[in-house]
Protein backbone atom coordinates (compact mmCIF):
# COMPACT_ATOMS: atom_id res chain seq x y z
CA UNK A 1 0.00 0.00 0.00
CA UNK A 2 3.22 2.59 1.08
CA UNK A 3 4.52 1.72 -2.44
CA UNK A 4 2.71 3.93 -3.54
CA UNK A 5 3.81 6.83 -1.96
CA UNK A 6 7.42 5.66 -2.31
CA UNK A 7 6.98 6.35 -6.05
CA UNK A 8 4.89 9.42 -5.35
CA UNK A 9 6.37 13.00 -6.53
CA UNK A 10 4.57 14.51 -3.85
CA UNK A 11 5.92 12.32 -1.05
CA UNK A 12 7.41 16.31 0.40
CA UNK A 13 4.03 17.99 0.40
CA UNK A 14 2.46 15.41 1.96
CA UNK A 15 5.54 15.23 4.79
CA UNK A 16 5.48 18.86 5.00
CA UNK A 17 1.84 18.80 6.05
CA UNK A 18 0.38 20.52 2.42
CA UNK A 19 -1.39 17.60 1.58
CA UNK A 20 -2.96 14.88 3.43
CA UNK A 21 -1.88 11.73 2.51
CA UNK A 22 -4.95 8.97 1.87
CA UNK A 23 -7.65 11.59 1.07
CA UNK A 24 -7.27 11.21 -2.65
CA UNK A 25 -6.85 7.81 -3.26
CA UNK A 26 -9.16 5.72 -5.41
CA UNK A 27 -11.47 3.36 -4.54
CA UNK A 28 -9.09 0.35 -5.12
CA UNK A 29 -6.97 2.07 -2.71
CA UNK A 30 -8.87 3.15 -0.21
CA UNK A 31 -10.52 -0.78 0.27
CA UNK A 32 -6.73 -2.21 0.67
CA UNK A 33 -6.03 0.36 3.37
CA UNK A 34 -9.34 -0.34 5.18
CA UNK A 35 -8.63 -3.84 5.39
CA UNK A 36 -5.21 -3.21 6.33
CA UNK A 37 -6.49 -1.26 9.03
CA UNK A 38 -9.65 -3.31 10.19
CA UNK A 39 -8.47 -4.88 13.40
CA UNK A 40 -5.05 -2.60 13.54
CA UNK A 41 -6.34 -1.24 17.14
CA UNK A 42 -8.02 -4.30 18.73
CA UNK A 43 -4.99 -6.48 17.74
CA UNK A 44 -2.15 -3.82 19.54
CA UNK A 45 -3.92 -2.56 22.49
CA UNK A 46 -7.47 -3.77 23.00
CA UNK A 47 -8.08 -6.93 22.13
CA UNK A 48 -7.97 -8.42 26.27
CA UNK A 49 -11.11 -6.57 27.38
CA UNK A 50 -9.57 -7.40 30.73
CA UNK A 51 -6.88 -5.50 30.87
CA UNK A 52 -7.72 -2.63 28.46
CA UNK A 53 -8.19 0.53 30.25
CA UNK A 54 -8.92 3.62 28.50
CA UNK A 55 -6.60 6.43 29.25
CA UNK A 56 -7.95 9.75 28.11
CA UNK A 57 -11.24 9.96 30.43
CA UNK A 58 -9.86 13.74 31.93
CA UNK A 59 -8.30 14.79 28.53
CA UNK A 60 -12.21 14.21 26.63
CA UNK A 61 -14.08 15.86 29.56
CA UNK A 62 -11.30 19.12 29.69
CA UNK A 63 -11.43 19.86 26.36
CA UNK A 64 -14.63 18.06 25.12
CA UNK A 65 -17.48 16.86 27.29
CA UNK A 66 -17.33 19.91 29.43
CA UNK A 67 -18.74 22.50 26.67
CA UNK A 68 -21.39 20.18 25.84
CA UNK A 69 -25.00 21.62 26.74
CA UNK A 70 -27.17 20.02 29.93
CA UNK A 71 -29.55 17.77 28.17
CA UNK A 72 -30.38 14.27 27.58
CA UNK A 73 -29.22 13.43 24.36
CA UNK A 74 -31.80 11.35 22.34
CA UNK A 75 -28.70 9.06 19.99
CA UNK A 76 -25.39 9.31 20.27
CA UNK A 77 -22.48 7.97 17.41
CA UNK A 78 -19.24 6.90 18.18
CA UNK A 79 -16.95 6.46 15.46
CA UNK A 80 -14.31 4.13 16.23
CA UNK A 81 -15.37 3.79 19.80
CA UNK A 82 -13.75 0.31 20.48
CA UNK A 83 -16.05 -1.05 24.20
CA UNK A 84 -17.23 2.14 24.30
CA UNK A 85 -15.29 3.22 27.31
CA UNK A 86 -15.17 7.16 26.03
CA UNK A 87 -18.79 7.56 26.13
CA UNK A 88 -18.74 6.33 30.05
CA UNK A 89 -18.82 9.77 31.49
CA UNK A 90 -21.83 10.67 29.59
CA UNK A 91 -24.40 7.46 29.39
CA UNK A 92 -26.17 8.89 32.00
CA UNK A 93 -27.64 11.89 29.70
CA UNK A 94 -27.75 9.11 26.50
CA UNK A 95 -30.94 7.27 25.74
CA UNK A 96 -29.27 5.13 23.45
CA UNK A 97 -26.08 4.79 21.49
CA UNK A 98 -24.40 3.21 18.07
CA UNK A 99 -20.57 2.48 17.91
CA UNK A 100 -19.21 2.47 13.87
CA UNK A 101 -16.30 -0.20 14.58
CA UNK A 102 -14.44 -2.65 11.99
CA UNK A 103 -13.84 -4.98 14.49
CA UNK A 104 -15.95 -7.96 16.01
CA UNK A 105 -13.98 -8.28 19.34
CA UNK A 106 -15.97 -5.32 20.89
CA UNK A 107 -19.80 -6.28 20.47
CA UNK A 108 -21.98 -6.01 23.04
CA UNK A 109 -25.56 -5.20 23.32
CA UNK A 110 -25.50 -2.52 26.13
CA UNK A 111 -23.29 -0.25 28.13
CA UNK A 112 -23.86 0.30 32.14
CA UNK A 113 -27.66 0.01 31.12
CA UNK A 114 -27.56 1.91 28.33
CA UNK A 115 -28.87 0.01 24.88
CA UNK A 116 -25.49 -0.35 21.80
CA UNK A 117 -26.11 -1.20 18.58
CA UNK A 118 -22.47 -2.17 16.76
CA UNK A 119 -22.34 -1.33 13.10
CA UNK A 120 -19.75 -1.73 10.39
CA UNK A 121 -18.26 1.18 8.15
CA UNK A 122 -17.95 0.87 4.88
CA UNK A 123 -15.07 1.99 3.03
CA UNK A 124 -16.42 4.59 0.74
CA UNK A 125 -17.06 6.41 3.96
CA UNK A 126 -20.43 6.54 3.10
CA UNK A 127 -22.12 5.93 7.12
CA UNK A 128 -24.77 3.33 6.81
CA UNK A 129 -27.71 5.60 8.58
CA UNK A 130 -30.01 8.43 7.28
CA UNK A 131 -29.43 11.80 7.61
CA UNK A 132 -30.23 13.78 10.84
CA UNK A 133 -30.07 10.49 12.52
CA UNK A 134 -27.98 11.44 15.59
CA UNK A 135 -27.76 14.58 18.06
CA UNK A 136 -24.42 14.06 19.74
CA UNK A 137 -21.17 12.10 17.67
CA UNK A 138 -17.47 11.55 19.27
CA UNK A 139 -14.66 10.43 17.19
CA UNK A 140 -11.00 10.59 19.21
CA UNK A 141 -8.32 8.81 17.34
CA UNK A 142 -10.42 7.36 14.67
CA UNK A 143 -9.93 9.94 11.18
CA UNK A 144 -6.13 9.33 11.35
CA UNK A 145 -6.50 5.67 10.59
CA UNK A 146 -8.84 6.60 7.92
CA UNK A 147 -8.06 7.54 3.84
CA UNK A 148 -10.48 9.19 3.29
CA UNK A 149 -11.04 11.81 5.94
CA UNK A 150 -13.09 14.36 3.96
CA UNK A 151 -15.75 11.79 3.04
CA UNK A 152 -16.09 10.44 6.61
CA UNK A 153 -16.38 14.01 8.24
CA UNK A 154 -18.80 14.70 5.48
CA UNK A 155 -20.62 12.08 6.54
CA UNK A 156 -20.53 12.94 10.25
CA UNK A 157 -22.24 16.08 9.40
CA UNK A 158 -24.71 14.03 7.20
CA UNK A 159 -26.00 12.08 10.17
CA UNK A 160 -26.04 14.58 12.85
CA UNK A 161 -29.77 16.77 13.02
CA UNK A 162 -29.49 20.35 13.06
CA UNK A 163 -28.00 21.76 16.64
CA UNK A 164 -26.34 18.51 16.99
CA UNK A 165 -22.43 18.42 18.53
CA UNK A 166 -19.52 16.22 17.47
CA UNK A 167 -16.12 16.70 19.87
CA UNK A 168 -13.12 15.28 17.86
CA UNK A 169 -9.33 14.23 18.51
CA UNK A 170 -7.15 13.59 16.34
CA UNK A 171 -3.26 13.79 15.83
CA UNK A 172 -1.97 16.99 14.05
CA UNK A 173 2.03 15.21 13.52
CA UNK A 174 2.75 12.22 11.12
CA UNK A 175 3.79 10.68 13.73
CA UNK A 176 6.41 9.33 12.48
CA UNK A 177 7.04 7.87 8.57
CA UNK A 178 4.32 6.09 7.65
CA UNK A 179 6.33 4.11 4.90
CA UNK A 180 7.95 2.48 7.49
CA UNK A 181 6.67 0.16 10.58
CA UNK A 182 6.60 2.44 13.99
CA UNK A 183 6.40 0.49 17.34
CA UNK A 184 3.22 0.63 19.28
CA UNK A 185 1.37 2.01 15.87
CA UNK A 186 -0.47 0.11 13.51
CA UNK A 187 0.77 -0.23 9.56
CA UNK A 188 -1.10 2.90 7.82
CA UNK A 189 -1.90 5.83 10.75
CA UNK A 190 -1.26 9.01 10.08
CA UNK A 191 -1.57 12.47 11.83
CA UNK A 192 -3.74 15.29 10.07
CA UNK A 193 -2.28 18.67 9.79
CA UNK A 194 -3.98 21.37 11.29
CA UNK A 195 -4.35 23.56 8.61
CA UNK A 196 -5.64 20.58 6.55
CA UNK A 197 -8.05 19.34 9.39
CA UNK A 198 -9.35 22.63 10.28
CA UNK A 199 -10.35 23.27 6.57
CA UNK A 200 -11.76 19.71 6.37
CA UNK A 201 -14.59 20.73 8.84
CA UNK A 202 -15.27 23.95 7.73
CA UNK A 203 -15.89 22.50 4.05
CA UNK A 204 -18.36 19.77 5.77
CA UNK A 205 -20.24 23.36 7.03
CA UNK A 206 -19.19 22.35 10.40
CA UNK A 207 -19.12 25.40 12.48
CA UNK A 208 -16.34 25.35 14.96
CA UNK A 209 -17.11 26.11 18.83
CA UNK A 210 -14.10 25.19 20.40
CA UNK A 211 -10.42 24.02 19.03
CA UNK A 212 -7.54 23.07 21.62
CA UNK A 213 -4.49 21.83 21.19
CA UNK A 214 -2.93 19.20 23.66
CA UNK A 215 -1.17 16.04 23.88
CA UNK A 216 2.30 17.81 24.64
CA UNK A 217 5.15 15.52 24.31
CA UNK A 218 6.57 16.25 27.87
CA UNK A 219 3.48 15.38 29.31
CA UNK A 220 3.07 12.13 29.04
CA UNK A 221 6.39 12.16 30.86
CA UNK A 222 5.11 12.81 33.98
CA UNK A 223 4.20 9.55 35.37
CA UNK A 224 5.91 10.09 38.49
CA UNK A 225 3.95 13.13 39.13
CA UNK A 226 0.22 11.52 38.53
CA UNK A 227 0.64 7.88 37.70
CA UNK A 228 0.66 6.00 34.98
CA UNK A 229 -2.33 7.09 33.38
CA UNK A 230 -1.30 10.83 32.76
CA UNK A 231 -4.27 11.61 30.73
CA UNK A 232 -7.02 10.38 33.25
CA UNK A 233 -5.27 12.93 36.05
CA UNK A 234 -7.23 16.90 35.66
CA UNK A 235 -4.05 18.35 36.73
CA UNK A 236 -1.73 16.62 33.96
CA UNK A 237 -4.17 17.62 31.56
CA UNK A 238 -4.46 20.91 32.53
CA UNK A 239 -0.79 21.32 32.52
CA UNK A 240 -0.24 19.62 29.30
CA UNK A 241 -2.71 22.85 27.84
CA UNK A 242 -0.55 25.28 29.30
CA UNK A 243 2.17 23.52 27.51
CA UNK A 244 0.14 23.16 24.36
CA UNK A 245 -0.35 26.79 24.44
CA UNK A 246 2.67 27.84 25.12
CA UNK A 247 4.36 26.21 22.03
CA UNK A 248 1.08 26.69 19.68
CA UNK A 249 3.61 28.66 17.40
CA UNK A 250 5.15 25.62 16.37
CA UNK A 251 3.62 23.68 13.75
CA UNK A 252 5.56 21.42 12.57
CA UNK A 253 3.81 18.37 11.02
CA UNK A 254 7.05 15.64 10.56
CA UNK A 255 9.41 16.81 13.07
CA UNK A 256 12.88 16.05 13.19
CA UNK A 257 14.96 18.54 15.20
CA UNK A 258 14.23 18.56 19.20
CA UNK A 259 13.34 22.09 18.89
CA UNK A 260 10.47 20.51 16.25
CA UNK A 261 9.21 18.01 18.40
CA UNK A 262 8.40 20.61 21.34
CA UNK A 263 4.64 20.79 19.58
CA UNK A 264 1.18 20.46 20.16
CA UNK A 265 0.61 16.55 18.60
CA UNK A 266 -2.97 16.96 18.73
CA UNK A 267 -6.06 19.25 18.45
CA UNK A 268 -9.55 18.48 19.83
CA UNK A 269 -12.79 20.19 18.24
CA UNK A 270 -15.92 21.36 19.61
CA UNK A 271 -18.66 21.67 16.32
CA UNK A 272 -21.96 21.81 15.79
CA UNK A 273 -23.95 21.86 13.15
CA UNK A 274 -26.15 24.85 12.94
CA UNK A 275 -29.75 24.83 12.29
Amino acid sequence: MHDRLLKDEEIDACLQGVKLYGDDFSAEEIALWFEGEKEGFSSLWAHDRSRYVYLYHALNHAHGFRYLPRKTFRHALSLGGAYGDELLPLLPSVSRTTILETSDVYATNEIQGVPVSYVKPRSSGEMPFPDHTFDLATCFGCLHHIPNVSKVVGELFRCLEPGGVAIIREPIVSMGDWRHARTGLTKMERGIPLGIFRKILLEAKFTIQKETLCVFPLTSRLTFLFGPYVWNSPMAVFLDRLMAQAFAWNSSYHPSSLIQKLVPTAATYVLEKRR
